[in-house]
């Protein structure tokens, strides 16, 4: 097998920068693990959002009733238009 030259790794490079560009213009969010074990999701705004996993488990659960929360409290939210 046998090396690839500088023009092909410049290519390959160029094509992964551009794949990294579009997913984060897209808005897409990104899951990574920390190096204390959190998992930290990407993508929802400047910073990270980053929790443990009996955390993260916790918030899924109450997920429906987080979603009724919103909706009742529509009109106080701050929302993009």
């Amino acid at each position: 097998m046998t090396e690839p030259s500088y023009d092909e790794l410049k290519a390959k490079l160029a094509e992964l920068e551009k794949q990294v560009d579009t997913r984060k213009r897209a808005g897409a969010m990104e899951f990574r693990v920390g190096e204390k074990g959190g998992v930290s999701v990407y993508g929802l705004g400047r910073f990270p959002v980053t929790l443990y996993y009996e955390q993260w488990i916790r918030l899924l659960d109450a997920a429906p009733d987080l979603k009724q929360f919103m909706e009742d409290n529509k009109s106080k939210l701050k929302l993009k238009e």
